[in-house]
C-alpha cells in the first residue's frame, strides 16, 4: 500500500508579494520628492527667520541703550514703522493734558490694572501720548493720584512704541463706552478731541532712584521687551521630517527591489534552480 503525503510547499514555493506597478512607483517618488522639498524649504525658511530675529534683537537692544534723542518730527510721521523705530530711546518735551488722560487695560508683573496714557502737547501744538505708567484698579481715579501729576512744561524720556489699533485679543476697543484694551493712539486722540497726534506713544522710563514696588502711581518703567525665538527648534523639526521622508523613500525602494527579485522572471537567490531534481510524489512499500 502506498501513502500520499500532503503536498507541502517549501519556503521557496510560497507566493511572493506583487511588485508595484510603474505608475505606483512614479506616484510614490513624486510624493516623496514634494514632501522632502516642502519640509526642507520650511526648515530653511525658519533658519532665515532666526537670522532675522537675532538681527532684530540686536538692533532693539542697541536702540534701548542708546542716549535719549528727539522723536520723529511731524514731517516724518508717515515713515514711522516698527522695524525702524519701535523701542527707540527718545526724549519728549511739552505740557501734560491731564484732563484728557485715558486708561487702557494692562497686565504686568505687578498684577492687572491699567496704563495711564496722558497727552503731552509740545510747543508747536503736536501731541504725543505718553504712557505714564501702571495703576491697579483701586488707583484708577485721578483724584487718588493727583499729587503725582506734573504741572507746567516737562521733559520725559522713554521708549517709542507703535500704535496698537483696534483692540486686544478678541476684545475691541469701545470708545463710546470709554473701554480700551489697546493703546490705539489715533482712536484715543479722536475720542479726546485731540489734533496732530503722533502715530506712536512713549512708554515713560522708570525713575532710577525708585523701585517699581515703592514708586508712586502710576508706576513707570514696566515695558516688557521680549522676542520669542524658537526658530531653531522649528528648523530642526522640519529638517527632521525631511530626513524621515528620505528614510521612508529608501525603505520603499528597497522593498520594491526585493519584490521585483521574487517576482516570476526576476533574479533572486531564493528562486528555484532550473536543474533541481523533480520531487517524487509517491513512496514505494
Amino acid at each position: 500500500m502506498t501513502t500520499q503525503p500532503p503536498d507541502l510547499l517549501s519556503s521557496h514555493d510560497k507566493p511572493a508579494g506583487r511588485p508595484r506597478s510603474a505608475a505606483a512607483r512614479v506616484a510614490l517618488a513624486v510624493c516623496a520628492v514634494l514632501a522632502f522639498a516642502g519640509f526642507f524649504a520650511l526648515g530653511t525658511w525658519q533658519v532665515e527667520r532666526r537670522a532675522w530675529k537675532l538681527d532684530l534683537i540686536a538692533r532693539v537692544d542697541q536702540r534701548v541703550h542708546a542716549p535719549a534723542a528727539e522723536p520723529p518730527p511731524r514731517a516724518d510721521w508717515a515713515q514711522v514703522n516698527a522695524a525702524n523705530d519701535e523701542y527707540r530711546h527718545v526724549r519728549v518735551t511739552g505740557t501734560f493734558l491731564h484732563d484728557k488722560e485715558t486708561l487702557t487695560q494692562a497686565s504686568t508683573r505687578l498684577g492687572a490694572g491699567f496704563w495711564v496714557l496722558t497727552p503731552l502737547q509740545a510747543a508747536d501744538g503736536t501731541v504725543i501720548l505718553v504712557n505714564r505708567g501702571f495703576v491697579p484698579p483701586e488707583a484708577r481715579e485721578r483724584a487718588s493720584r493727583a499729587a503725582t501729576e506734573a504741572k507746567g512744561e516737562v521733559t520725559v524720556a522713554g521708549l517709542l512704541r507703535i500704535t496698537e489699533p483696534k483692540g486686544g485679543f478678541l476684545r475691541k476697543n469701545d470708545p463710546a463706552a470709554d473701554r480700551w484694551f489697546s493703546r490705539d493712539v489715533q482712536a484715543i486722540g479722536a475720542a479726546r478731541g485731540l489734533n496732530d497726534v503722533a502715530p506712536y506713544f512713549v512708554d515713560a522710563e522708570a525713575d532710577p532712584s525708585l523701585s517699581a514696588e515703592t514708586a508712586d502711581y502710576p508706576v513707570r518703567g514696566l515695558t516688557v521687551i521680549a522676542f520669542p525665538n524658537s526658530h531653531l527648534v522649528y528648523a530642526l523639526t522640519w529638517y527632521g521630517l525631511a530626513l524621515m521622508v528620505l528614510g521612508a523613500a529608501w525603505f520603499v525602494w528597497r522593498d520594491g527591489r526585493k519584490r521585483a527579485g521574487r517576482a516570476p522572471g526576476g533574479s533572486s537567490e531564493n528562486a528555484p534552480h532550473a536543474d533541481a531534481s523533480p520531487r517524487s510524489d509517491a513512496h514505494r512499500d
